[in-house]
This record gives structure tokens, C-alpha cells and sequence, in this order.
């Protein structure tokens, strides 16, 4: 017999012992892990993000934030390993597509909590590990009955964007605005609400083979939730940047207009999936927020 070819050398499947390593690396779910640059959020909106110090916190905060995320992750998926496997997409999830066991799935998530957890009161401060805890309480209510809860699920989902965008602040001992905590608050739902929307139009008819309250939620009640959702994030953040006399904070709400207007185009047509997946893959919005970054930099800086 000859030589394997080098197609078939290509398309060979990974050693077992390599399957289970990386499919718990992709059960936490990495492309999700931007997110947690929102911990960031509160030190870049009071203008505190040059010292060593803080560089070196928030890196660690986006650590921890990270492993509780991802515990979270696989707690989920392995709960709703038989709802994913009906699931265009979520049916290559590793825990639903046999990669990852569920116990196994169930007793990493658990390390992950309880070393995120410890690490936050070892190396932050009580404030910090408490408010992670909460998150975490919250998250797995959410698995084990929230999600089931009609309105409550999308409430769940927003606060926890918004704890990632107050850790940050809370790890460093810096105030947090209620502008701030609106902005964020009523922008994370904006993108939720959004996101329940698409999958109600894109799973209509079956909804409730991969999400139980998509045949609950109608999508005229989704769309009336992030457009109110994006219409007081933009007021919000208007009358905050209003509040101050420098140019730059206040053109940058132009900025910002324009960001919640691209993101509600995808919403508009049913494709706004998971709001990291639309940030990066467009590239008008990713310019937009790098416009507004710029613009927003230079405020903080008061240039």
C-alpha cells in the first residue's frame, strides 16, 4: 500500500485524548469572551485607565469574569443538551454533539466557579467577589428555571451584561454614575430583545423545540422591547454627554446614534444573533465604533 495522501493526512481526526480538551475550550464558548471587555467599561468612562495599576486589575477581573462565564456556559449546555441537538446551530454545541460528557461538563463549571470566586476575594476585594457570586447565583437560576420565565429571562440576561460593565468599576473603587448604569442597562437589552427577535423569525413555527418561551414571546412584542430599549439607551446617553461642556463627549452621541442604528438594521431583518457575531463581522459598525471610540477617548481626555 502507498503513502497516505496528504488530503487524507489533513482530514484525519483528532487523537481522542485531544477531543475532550477542545471541545471544553469551545463549550466556553471563546468568541464570547469580548464581551467581558465591558469590565473595562466604568475605568474607561471615568477617565482611569492609563495607570499601571488599574491595566493590571482589570486584566485580572477580565479573568475572572471569564471562568465564571464560562462555568456558566457549561452548566448550560449540558442542562440543554437535548434541546441544542434540535437546534441548527446550537446542535454543534461539544456537550450536544457528544464531545464533552455532561458530568464532565457539570464538574468543570464548577471549578471554574469556585476559582473565579476565590480568586475575586483573594486578589480584589469583598465588594468584587460578591457581586460575581451574585452573578453566578443568578446565572444558574437562570438555567435551571429563569429562562422559563417570560420577561424575566430577558431581564437576567441584561443584568448580567450590565455586572460586567459595573465589576470593573466596583474592583477599583470607582463610582458608578446612574447615566452609566442606564446607558448600559437599557443598551444590553436593546441587543437582547433583538437577539430573541431573530431567533423568533428565524425558528417560527418551532420555536419551542430549541427555546420554550419563543412560542410564548410574539415578534411584535420583541420588536416593541428593543425599540424601546434603544430608544432610552440613546436618550440616556444624550443627556449625559449633554451634562458636560466639552465638544468631543457630546459628538460622539452622533457616534452612538449611528452604532444603535446599524445594530438595528440587523435587528429589523431577523439576523441580529449574538451581539458579538454582528460587532465584528460588520465592518460599517466596527468603523462606527472606532469613531466613537476615538471621539470618546478624546472627551475623557478633555482634548
Amino acid at each position: 500500500m502507498g503513502e497516505p495522501t496528504v488530503a487524507a493526512a489533513v482530514t484525519r481526526p483528532l487523537p481522542q485524548a485531544a477531543v475532550l480538551p477542545l471541545g471544553l475550550v469551545r463549550a466556553a464558548r471563546p468568541r464570547q469572551w469580548v464581551k467581558n471587555v465591558l469590565v473595562a467599561a466604568a475605568p474607561a468612562a471615568a477617565g482611569q485607565l492609563v495607570s499601571r495599576h488599574t491595566a493590571v486589575q482589570l486584566g485580572l477581573v477580565f479573568l475572572l469574569f471569564t471562568a465564571a462565564a464560562a462555568a456558566v456556559y457549561l452548566v448550560n449546555d449540558a442542562r440543554d443538551a437535548e434541546a441544542d441537538r434540535a437546534h441548527p446551530v446550537k446542535c454543534r454545541r461539544p456537550v450536544a454533539a457528544g464531545e464533552v460528557p455532561v458530568p464532565v461538563a457539570y464538574g468543570t463549571g464548577g471549578v471554574l466557579a469556585l476559582a473565579a470566586l476565590l480568586g475575586a476575594a483573594v486578589l480584589c476585594n469583598a465588594l468584587t467577589a460578591a457581586l460575581l457570586a451574585a452573578y453566578l447565583v443568578m446565572q444558574v437560576a437562570y438555567c435551571l428555571r429563569l429562562k422559563h420565565v417570560l420577561v424575566v429571562d430577558l431581564a437576567v440576561v441584561t443584568t448580567g451584561f450590565v455586572m460586567r460593565a459595573m465589576i470593573g468599576g466596583v474592583a477599583l473603587g470607582i463610582p458608578l454614575s446612574r447615566w452609566f448604569l442606564i446607558t448600559t442597562g437599557f443598551g444590553a437589552l436593546f441587543m437582547v430583545a433583538a437577539k430573541r427577535y431573530s431567533e423568533a423569525v428565524q425558528m417560527a413555527g418551532r420555536g419551542g423545540e430549541t427555546r420554550l418561551l419563543l412560542t410564548e414571546y410574539t415578534t411584535g412584542y420583541l420588536r416593541f422591547v428593543w425599540q424601546l430599549a434603544a430608544g432610552v439607551a440613546v436618550l440616556g446617553y444624550c443627556l449625559w454627554a449633554l451634562e458636560h461642556s466639552g465638544p468631543w463627549r457630546q459628538l460622539s452621541t452622533i457616534a452612538f446614534i449611528l452604532a444603535v442604528l446599524r445594530y438595528a438594521v440587523f435587528a429589523d431583518r431577523g439576523t441580529a444573533g449574538a451581539p458579538e457575531d454582528v460587532v465584528l463581522r460588520d465592518r460599517p459598525l466596527a468603523v462606527i465604533g472606532l469613531a466613537w471610540l476615538a471621539m470618546y477617548g478624546m472627551a475623557v481626555a478633555d482634548l
